[in-house]
């Protein structure tokens, strides 16, 4: 199988709404939303988003299409460190037809979500998103504050405060201080 890319996705996804009559909505959290955020180098071959409804059928749509999918109803969920609050709410549209929503979590929870994750490739990820929108070490700083006063307490905590320090240190100075 090919790297995937958001445009085809979309059409996908658009193919899936027609089909089904079912609305769709749905909040790409991968490598997918990075790609839209304009991070044309970044390979996936999966498909990493929270569905608002019933996720079984869209993964089933996609897996006979030969796409893996990660699915989830709340993607918060899929970690010990919980999401920002509100990141739902501060998502924006990528697609917004009459049965087709593709949300993109915005820039700063995108950041916390890969720095949940980590991983060198997710770090490789975050840095991309905090140069491209200019985010700042104290934007990361409240926003890792905010997901860990809503995680339920954990050691595995001390592990996301350290990435999330180590992340930053590596963030040149907010230009208001």
């Amino acid at each position: 199988m090919s790297a995937l890319t958001v445009e085809y996705i979309v059409g996908l996804l658009r193919t899936y709404a027609d089909q089904t009559s079912e609305p769709v909505d749905v909040l790409l959290v991968g490598a997918l939303a990075l790609q839209a955020y304009g991070y044309q180098d970044r390979l996936t071959r999966d498909v990493d988003a929270e569905v608002a409804g019933a996720v079984e059928p869209l993964a089933d749509f996609l897996n006979h299409h030969h796409i893996p999918a990660d699915l989830t109803t709340n993607f918060s969920g899929w970690s010990i460190v919980a999401m920002p609050p509100g990141y739902r709410d501060r998502a924006t549209d990528l697609v917004h037809h009459a049965n087709l929503r593709i949300r993109l979590m915005a820039p700063i929870d995108c950041v916390i979500a890969k720095l949940r994750r980590g991983t060198e490739l997710d770090l490789d990820d975050a840095a991309f998103v905090v140069n491209r929108f200019h985010l700042t070490a104290s934007q990361i700083r409240a926003a890792a504050g905010a997901a860990l006063a809503a995680s339920p307490q954990d050691t595995a905590l001390f592990l996301f405060r350290k990435t999330v320090d180590l992340f930053c240190q590596n963030i040149p100075a907010d230009s208001s201080l």
